[in-house]
């Protein structure tokens, strides 16, 4: 019944791959729990686009999409991005309150509303199939140490999962490059573990979305991770930051910085959820900006040397630094809905999250009928954004 999406078991429209002037085209993927279920609608957008990403940037939920499309067969990542989502969003009890009830209410009631209540509170007290459960005893009262007392949730099941769904061998074989992001609980810092510098495997994944004290920390080579939201949700500065390169970034936003003041104190808890976990898109571009405009001048500062200077190694190091690199961003933010509260990342039900695709597959569809939003920005800018909102 994925009819939102498309009929199950339909294929999903194969796109020769488009040629793009950049050379690194990166997803960048935020963390927000169900609400990455958005994600994997616009990745099925470019995909039918023939638009293939060749840098993967994640954290949290955002990584563990990125370990699914990376560690998947171009032809059958859509597909096992389904199969993902609508593992973890299945329930395996179903309430004796359950869909019959929310369509039986009166039409004053928001049915949607009481979908997504039911489906937040069935996440809290069972977990979720193929990703979490709960842990007995309660932390709270656990005569033990380590993961049983520190966290209300354990993840073996999303080990599993990944196991399953992702070949590893694919997602390390240097054919999309993958950087997940996780925070060192003992320092505090935020580490990217990256297929350029090191083999990752399910536990990399597993720590990016490790976010306390639902999760356990996941150890990593004697140290200790924790959700890299916990420090920043959104990793376009790793994207940004590296060798400078002519890029085109998708970055897939699930929380939005911008919303209205909150009148009660529900909307305090969302409108709070969203101001620390939006992305600071605007710090970072104008920090790319000033770059740029620091490689133009210094690109008319090498025009006035003389030759004999110009050929001595270190200054064709700067030369290389100063040459000019095309920054295309394309900003997609998911729009929160009026019947989605403070829970909404942890709404896990299955009619939640096919909306949640659907918005995303038509946001990403909308953004690409403009082809001229993927030409590289006028040389005299060397860098451009394109925020795109969903207006409902």
């Amino acid at each position: 019944m994925l009819n939102v999406i498309r009929e199950q078991g339909s294929p999903v429209p194969q796109q020769r791959s488009k040629a793009l002037p950049y050379d690194v085209v990166a997803l960048v993927l935020q963390g927000g729990g169900a609400l990455g279920a958005y994600q994997a609608g616009v990745y099925e957008g470019l995909h039918e686009a023939g638009i293939r990403p060749n840098w993967l940037a994640g954290i949290s939920i955002g990584a563990l999409n990125a370990a699914i499309i990376a560690g998947s067969p171009a032809e059958a990542r859509v597909a096992r991005l389904r199969e993902f989502w609508e593992t973890i969003c299945a329930h395996s009890i179903e309430w004796p309150a359950g869909e019959g009830l929310a369509n039986a209410l009166p039409f004053a009631f928001d049915i949607n509303s009481v979908r997504n209540a039911m489906a937040a509170t069935r996440a809290l007290v069972q977990g979720q199939p193929g990703f979490f459960k709960p842990r007995f005893p309660s932390p709270l009262w656990s005569p033990f140490s380590g993961d049983a007392a520190t966290s209300f949730y354990d993840t073996a099941p999303l080990h599993q999962t990944l196991e399953r769904l992702v070949d590893f061998d694919r997602l390390n074989s240097g054919e999309v490059r993958v950087s997940v992001g996780a925070v060192n609980v003992r320092t505090g810092n935020l580490t990217y573990f990256d297929t350029a510098e090191r083999r990752l495997g399910p536990k990399h994944f597993m720590a990016s979305g490790a976010l306390p004290p639902g999760f356990p920390a996941v150890e990593i080579e004697g140290d200790h991770y924790w959700d890299g939201g916990v420090v920043s949700n959104t990793p376009l500065s790793r994207v940004l930051s590296g060798e400078p390169r002519d890029t085109l970034t998708f970055q897939i936003d699930l929380w939005s910085a911008k919303g209205r003041v909150p009148y009660d104190m529900t909307e305090v808890s969302s409108r709070q959820k969203d101001i620390q976990y939006s992305s600071r898109t605007r710090a970072i571009t104008d920090h790319m900006t000033r770059m740029q405009k620091m490689r133009q001048a210094l690109q008319r500062t090498m025009e006035e040397l003389p030759e004999s200077a110009k050929a001595k190694p270190e200054i064709r190091a700067i030369a290389d630094l100063a040459r000019h690199r095309s920054y295309n961003i394309i900003h997609l933010i998911y729009q929160t809905k009026l019947h989605e509260g403070h829970s909404r990342d942890y709404e896990f039900g299955l009619s939640a999250m096919r909306a949640h695709w659907q918005s995303g597959l038509e946001d990403i569809r909308r953004t690409l009928a403009d082809p001229s939003r993927l030409d590289p920005p006028a040389p005299e800018l060397g860098m451009v954004t394109h925020d795109v909102h969903r207006r409902d």
